[in-house]
């Protein structure tokens, strides 16, 4: 039987790759359609490797470094290359309930996840979504009972036409041998 998905408590917004400088400073790959999130002063969480509890941390400052695809930040209580390195590997995130603006036709990943996946044609139930994968194109990812293997299915509308929060459910219209 298939575990039912839970919704998180915590997104991730990016991941710390290094020290930058020797002032503490820190190298972060995001993880985030609102990289806004790793530029604003105010409350984080942060998880360590190998932990399963996040804590709490401050982010002082943060901004884009152009070029190079990161965001350099300033943590409350880091404040050398040393402390900055030992946070190599750690995730930074916010709270599922900090929900940014968007715009009508687009989703938040908290929003999908657990909804369940028909196939338009037939309206049998296809799956249920645990996550969303960043592949050049973003996926959903899609279990299924009694398969081992989750189903991926490209996020884009003639595949997916249909997302639809207030009834709860997906709608998609999967190419063949896609399932």
């Amino acid at each position: 039987m298939t575990e039912p998905v839970v919704k998180p408590d915590h997104l991730e917004i990016g991941k710390i790759v290094g020290a930058h400088g020797i002032r503490g400073e820190l190298r972060v790959h995001p993880s985030t359609d609102f990289p806004e999130r790793l530029e604003k002063k105010g409350g984080r969480w942060m998880m360590r490797p190998n932990q399963s509890q996040p804590e709490r941390v401050q982010l002082l400052r943060g901004y884009y470094q152009d070029g190079k695809g990161l965001y350099i930040i300033q943590l409350e209580g880091v404040a050398d290359r040393n402390a900055a390195e030992s946070l190599r590997g750690c995730v930074l995130m916010v709270d599922s309930t900090d929900r940014p603006r968007i715009e009508k036709g687009e989703f938040l990943v908290i929003d999908l996840i657990g909804l369940p996946v028909y196939d338009q044609a037939t309206q049998t139930l296809v799956g249920v979504v645990r996550d969303m994968l960043s592949a050049g194109n973003d996926l959903l990812e899609v279990i299924q009972e009694g398969r081992a293997e989750p189903i991926l299915i490209p996020f884009v509308e003639p595949i997916v036409p249909v997302v639809d929060l207030k009834a709860g459910r997906i709608e998609i219209t999967p190419p063949p041998g896609l399932i």
